[in-house]
């Protein structure tokens, strides 16, 4: 089998099934992995040589490791093994472990009222609707964009959630959550969260409602981010606030006011609970707190006494 028959067949297969943008990002991957492999370059060929070729070729152009591994080596592996274990293809053996590259700690970032006043200011009208729905579910952006009118069971009070990796969840319908979605029925069929046209351009007529996409719904969202007086992480890896901290202030907030982190597991839809644990600094933050106030409304508690 050579490297495009099983390219091409992993997408048929897998690739183009993932779930919001994440398809399209398998096929930009497969598509950047096809120039530096070569669509005839026969499977059993590809090795670690070739492997490290590859990492090091799109590490050299200046994006972040994870970039690297997501968009080089992760969508590699997943065609080779592939090929293996359900094609019955002959591979040469692979130190995966080897090609991965470090990446960063991800940084929980809590969204402060004040941002989110300003942010609510800022967005435009049209589009504000799957922010607060982000807030108050802690959905990725591709669950988002991919959520259908049929993935909302209003009687049973869930909401079906198309997650990353092709693993879908149920959450369920909030109250909050109710009244952002109810007063968007009838403006599309199918999809829930849509944008108004702004100007007649081909197909797309002025005025009419068509479902956000991701492209539509970055730029969008970089314009209120910037009118808001939030950098982005490339500014500024600290203060930075991304789209999916969205996801990160849903959870933090909600642990922060029952404790629970099998809780934040089952919102989140996150297999494994150690995914979840990067949350509970914020109980050990408020521990502390709570210990610091009490210091300060009984002054003795706090005094070290030396015999």
């Amino acid at each position: 089998m050579s490297w495009g028959e099983a390219r091409d067949r992993y997408w048929e297969e897998v690739g183009k099934h993932h779930a919001g943008e994440g398809a399209e990002n398998t096929r930009r991957a497969l598509d950047w992995l096809d120039n530096e492999i070569g669509r005839d370059a026969p499977v059993q060929d590809i090795g670690n040589g070739k492997v490290a070729e590859i990492v090091a070729t799109r590490r050299g152009q200046g994006v972040a490791n994870a970039t690297v591994n997501r968009s080089a080596t992760e969508p590699l592996r997943k065609v080779l093994n592939r090929a293996r274990d359900i094609w019955s293809q002959t591979v040469q053996p692979i130190r995966w472990k080897d090609h991965m590259l470090a990446e960063p700690v991800e940084r929980v970032r809590e969204l402060t009222q004040k941002e989110e006043q300003s942010l609510l200011e800022n967005i435009r009208p049209d589009y504000l609707s799957i922010f607060l729905f982000s807030l108050a579910s802690g959905v990725r952006l591709g669950g988002c964009i991919a959520l259908r009118w049929k993935d909302v069971d209003w009687g049973e009070r869930e909401v079906h959630i198309r997650g990353k990796g092709g693993v879908n969840y149920k959450i369920p319908l909030s109250l909050t959550m109710r009244e952002i979605l109810w007063p968007l029925q009838g403006q599309h069929t199918e999809s829930v969260f849509t944008y108004v046209v702004q100007r007649t351009r081909g197909k797309r007529v002025r005025g009419t409602s068509l479902p956000i996409t991701a492209a539509g719904l970055k730029t969008e969202w970089r314009r209120a981010r910037e009118a808001a007086g939030l950098p982005s992480t490339g500014e500024d890896w600290e203060r930075g606030y991304r789209w999916h901290d969205n996801r990160h202030t849903r959870a933090t907030r909600l642990l922060r006011q029952n404790g629970n982190l099998k809780m934040v597991q089952r919102l989140l839809g996150h297999r494994k609970i150690e995914t979840t644990v990067k949350y509970a600094h914020v109980t050990m933050d408020d521990l502390r707190q709570a210990l610091d106030d009490e210091s300060r409304t009984n002054p003795q508690s706090a005094e070290v006494k030396t015999a």
